[in-house]
């Protein structure tokens, strides 16, 4: 089962930071929370030199609509949204919505995950 997205960009990590947020405020997604793993890391006293970070984002009405269908289902929201550095490249990806939602056995929300993902993959795919 293939429960990621994920495409490599040729931009550097922070240019790659500010082109996904900015595609995802076209697709009308609001970053809500970022946390970056190597600043928080560090300030706690840990090695870890990576540049890795997240992005919690999301759509006030799509996330209406599955918390009205399923209030359960907001354990898995807003969707997370991950820019990390490995072997040299930028990476940016996410675990698919429509993966997540199908976990609850809830047939009535995949179609809205599906077009959620389809948006953030979208967002993705011009970012890179």
């Amino acid at each position: 089962m293939d429960i990621i997205y994920e495409k490599s960009t040729s931009k550097d990590f922070t240019s790659a930071i500010e082109k996904l947020k900015s595609t995802l405020s076209d697709a009308g997604f609001g970053v809500l929370w970022e946390m970056n793993f190597k600043e928080t890391l560090q300030a706690k006293g840990q090695d870890f030199d990576k540049n890795f970070v997240v992005l919690e984002v999301c759509n006030a009405a799509k996330a209406k609509g599955v918390l009205d269908r399923k209030i359960e289902a907001g354990y898995m929201l807003p969707c997370k949204m991950a820019i990390y550095e490995k072997d040299g490249q930028v990476r940016m990806g996410m675990i698919k919505p429509e993966t997540l939602i199908g976990l609850m056995g809830d047939d009535s929300l995949k179609d809205m995950a599906k077009e959620v993902g389809a948006t953030l993959q979208g967002s993705i795919d011009q970012a890179v």
